[in-house]
Order: C-alpha cells, then sequence, then structure tokens
C-alpha cells in the first residue's frame, strides 16, 4: 500500500472518501482471486480422494463455500488470503470429524501437491497448519501480478444438512454440538454458511465501517504487535455490527466518523462486554440454556459466535493491547470534527437488556426490563414504583443445582453472570430481621424472613403457610445438624442468607 493516506491523518468528514479510494477491493484484483478460487473449488469437486491413513471408504467433497472476508464480502484491498470449507462424505458426525481430520488433511495435501491445474497457477509450499481445528495452507502466485494468494482449507462435517436457512436450524443440532464436547471452536466450521450469512447480508454501508475497523486492526494494531495473541478479526466483525444495531436500532443511513468512535469506545471497555444473538439458537431448549448460561459465567469480554454457541470468539486473547490502541485511535484526526471537538458516539450498553419476573408470595409475578449492569440497588427502586409493600426489599435467585444466592444491592446481575432473563424473588423485611433460604426437597428453595432470635417452629409455621408441608412433617437442618423447634436458631449460628436444608420426616407405622 505505498503512498496510501494514513487513516490517522484522515478528518473524520472523509472517512467515507477514504473507505472507497483504499479499501474497496478493485475489479482486477477480485477477477484474480476469483480465477484462484474457482481452479481450487473445481480441482476439489472433481477429485476422487481414495480412504487411506486410517479411513477406509472414498472421500467425496460435498459442498465448497467461500468463508471469510472474502466470502462474506468486507474484504480489504490489500488482503490476498482465501478461506475455504469443504464439507466431506466422510464426517457423518462431530466425533467422526474430530477421529478422521488429521487422515483428511494427509490425504488433501498428498493431492493438492500432484494437482497439475494447480501446480499451472503457481503452486508453491502445501502444508499442513496447526490451529484449532488444523487446516491445508498453501500459496498461489497468480500469472498476471505474480503477488501471492494464500489458501486456507478447513474439512468439515456438514452438520446443516443439505440445505442452510436463514433462519434457526433443529436445536437438535446444537445439542449434539455441545454434547460432542470439543475444544470451543473447534466445529465453527460447520457453521460456516450461517456465519457468512450473518456478515454477507449486512447493508452496504455497515460493510463500509467493518472495513474500515478492520483496516485500523490491521495497521495499528497487528502490525505494531505481530508477536502478541491477538484476537481474530472475526471478534471485530461482530463487535462492530453489535455497536450498529444496538446505537442506531439497525438504521442503513449513519455517520461512519460515528460508527468507528463508537466501536473504539466499545473496545476501551472490553472488561464489561458480553454480546449474543438468538438469530439460529435460542434459550428455548433445556440443554442449550443450560450451556449458555454457563457460558455467560466466564470471564469477560464475551462475543459468541452467532452461529456457534460453543464459541466465546473473545475468550483468551490480549485485548489489553486493543484497548490501548483504541485509545490512540480516539485522539486522531478520524475521530474528530475539525480538529476540535471529539465525534459523537452511539449509546450502545456493553450487554442487551433482559427481562427481569419477580415473585413475591402473595402477589402476581411483575416483569421489568433491565440491563445487567445496573446496580441490584437501581432494580430495587424500580420495583418500588410497581406493586411495593411496606418494608425493605431482598432479592434472591437460584440457579438449577445451586444454591440460593442473595442479590446484594452494591453489586449488578452481571457480577452473578446473569446476562438471560430470570427470575428472581423479593422478599420484604424490616429493619431488625434477616433472610434465611430453605432448600426443599426438590431441590428448589424458597426465602423467609426471620428474626435472629426467632425460634425454629416458628420458622416451620411460615413454611407450612407458604408450602403447605405441616410443620409436624417438616426436617430443618443446618451444615448437617437436627433444628429442634424450640431453639433460637441464633443457638445454631445461622446468619442472614445462610441456607437449611428442609426434609420430611419419616414416617413410622403406629403400635
Amino acid at each position: 500500500m505505498a503512498g496510501m493516506q494514513e487513516l490517522f491523518d484522515t478528518p473524520a468528514s472523509s472517512l467515507n472518501s477514504f473507505v472507497n479510494q483504499w479499501l474497496q477491493p478493485c475489479r482486477d484484483w477480485k477477477e484474480e482471486v476469483q480465477e484462484v478460487v474457482r481452479t481450487v473449488e473445481q480441482f476439489l469437486r472433481q477429485e476422487h480422494f481414495q480412504g487411506e491413513h486410517g479411513l477406509d471408504q472414498e472421500v467425496r467433497v460435498l459442498k465448497v463455500v467461500k468463508v471469510g472476508s472474502f466470502g462474506n464480502g468486507t474484504v480489504l484491498r490489500s488482503t490476498r488470503d482465501v478461506e475455504l470449507v469443504v464439507f466431506l462424505s466422510c464426517f457423518r458426525s462431530f466425533q467422526e470429524e474430530v477421529k478422521y481430520h488429521r487422515d483428511v488433511l494427509r490425504l488433501l495435501w498428498k493431492k493438492v501437491g500432484c494437482s497439475q491445474d494447480l501446480l499451472d497457477l503457481g503452486l508453491e509450499d502445501p502444508r499442513v497448519a496447526q490451529g484449532v481445528p488444523d487446516t491445508l495452507v498453501f500459496t498461489i502466485y497468480t500469472k498476471q501480478t505474480m503477488e501471492p494468494i494464500t489458501v486456507t482449507i478447513w474439512p468439515a462435517y456438514r452438520a446443516l444438512g443439505s440445505s442452510v436457512l436463514n433462519s434457526e436450524p433443529p436445536p437438535e443440532v446444537y445439542v449434539s454440538l455441545i454434547e460432542a464436547c470439543g475444544d470451543p471452536g473447534n466445529f465453527f466450521a460447520s457453521f460456516s454458511e450461517l456465519q457468512k450469512n450473518f456478515v454477507k447480508y449486512q447493508p452496504t454501508k455497515l460493510k463500509s465501517l467493518l472495513r474500515l475497523v478492520k483496516h485500523w486492526y490491521q495497521e495499528y494494531v497487528r502490525a505494531r504487535c505481530p508477536r502478541a495473541n491477538l484476537p481474530p478479526v472475526y471478534a471485530l466483525e461482530l463487535l462492530t455490527i453489535y455497536a450498529w444495531e444496538m446505537g442506531t436500532q439497525k438504521d442503513k443511513n449513519f455517520m461512519l466518523d460515528e460508527g468507528l468512535a463508537t466501536v473504539m469506545e466499545l473496545l476501551r471497555q472490553y472488561e464489561h462486554i458480553c454480546i449474543y444473538w438468538t438469530t439460529y439458537y435460542t434459550f428455548q431448549n433445556p440443554v442449550i440454556k443450560d450451556f449458555l448460561r454457563k457460558q455467560f459465567q466466564k470471564p469477560r469480554p464475551i462475543i459468541l459466535d452467532p452461529a456457534d454457541p460453543t464459541h466465546n470468539v473473545a475468550e483468551g486473547y490480549r485485548w489489553d493491547i486493543v484497548a490501548q490502541r483504541a485509545a490512540q485511535c480516539l485522539k486522531q484526526d478520524c475521530c474528530f470534527e475539525n480538529r476540535e471537538m471529539p465525534v459523537p458516539t452511539w449509546n450502545v450498553k456493553r450487554a442487551r437488556d433482559i427481562q427481569v419476573t419477580v415473585e413475591q408470595w402473595g402477589c402476581p409475578d411483575w416483569t421489568l426490563l433491565v440491563n445487567p449492569y445496573e446496580s441490584i440497588k437501581t432494580i430495587k427502586e424500580k420495583m418500588q414504583r410497581g406493586p411495593a409493600y411496606p418494608g425493605q426489599q431482598r432479592l434472591s435467585f437460584q440457579e438449577p443445582g445451586s444454591e440460593r444466592q442473595l442479590l446484594r444491592s452494591g453489586s449488578c446481575l452481571a457480577d452473578y453472570g446473569i446476562f438471560f432473563n430470570i427470575r428472581i424473588y423479593r422478599l420484604q423485611t424490616v429493619s431488625t430481621e434477616m433472610q434465611v433460604f430453605v432448600q426443599k426437597p426438590d431441590g428448589g428453595s424458597h426465602a423467609y424472613a426471620v428474626q435472629p432470635d426467632s425460634c425454629v417452629w416458628a420458622l416451620k409455621q411460615q413454611i407450612e403457610c407458604q408450602q403447605g408441608l405441616p410443620e409436624k412433617q417438616q426436617l430443618l437442618q443446618f451444615q448437617g445438624e437436627v433444628l429442634h423447634d424450640w431453639w433460637d436458631l441464633g443457638c445454631y449460628g445461622i446468619q442472614d442468607s445462610d441456607t437449611l436444608v428442609l426434609s420430611l420426616k419419616a414416617q413410622f407405622p403406629a403400635n
């Protein structure tokens, strides 16, 4: 890119022309790359791969898909990388893909090196590259410009079948993915058509913003920190799409400089990012829902692949370096109006709003919309404007298979890994009362307001009133010790937010 204008020296008002002049790929370049891709695709479709190295069957190519920036229409002029996903007949499950993946790569490597059509194109250095998963990589030098084009091939299991829907696939596909227990992202190529469509059919203006962000990332982050473990470009693409969706409500006519500045601001606060979509998978299936809950409890940033819930594309990278470079970008001409006023940014929340259903004994359920980063204190204030009762509010929630937890006023839902619709329990107390949780025989739990000097029998009466279980049939334990009816709770060291275990007394036949 000799003589190319620097992004940092480009005024914010000129970013549209900067993209058109320097980032959009030219026609000759497209035709050159497409000729290489056509030749490789033809080789893959027509070649017969006889099984070996543990494969006892003929391997047929079911479909070849152009993916990555070249496939989804956001490629930069300077990019000379092409990525192809090859769906193969020998993979009939995720488990078989793991079993035969390396054998298939060796088979492809052998065939590519002997292909006269590819050798005529200038084939060089075919090799198996280690990654998640491993791939076949080779270089082709084109006749017109003699510039190298790097081709990467991903063998994959065709999990979505013969047709790809733009809507939600059957949940069984994702259940089988989760149960396969592969490394995160190991099977992402199986969902490449959904990933491609997710980006490819975005508005043209958004693709200009994607190119702008990717150019900044390549020139001012990757090029200056070549040895750092930096996030993949796909993570930046998804974050940019999220910023546009949330900041403009999917408006196709937006200001490019505002979009760039907004993405930089988001990157500066990467530790609070939790991004996901429900385009292709949702919380409706219990297996998927439980898996997503666990994903959201991991350290942030979290950017879940919209086509693969097992793949947090942001996990394990040096986002601190990206944040430092983003802060630097915000000080440059590209983020300033007339070199005086910073470009305004969109109002983008670091996580989507969620629906909280409030449950309280004796009251109808009440639903409100909150952000996971709102403080619990703020949520309580919202509740005061709803069906409130005198006294202090105590909020708690319970994950399946876990003990009930108190939501503390100084925290937020994000601190508990809550980024999804949830039911919480509200308990009204007076200043001298404390809250205790009682775990029921079925594994659920309930909260009760009690005085520290209340006797166990008084708590049992509350349980009978709430659950309909006669107090004579109740057996309460704390830390393995059975509680006696007329002893005070304080005698057992029971404190605020402690959990007691409720079980049924054994019934003995009358003599």
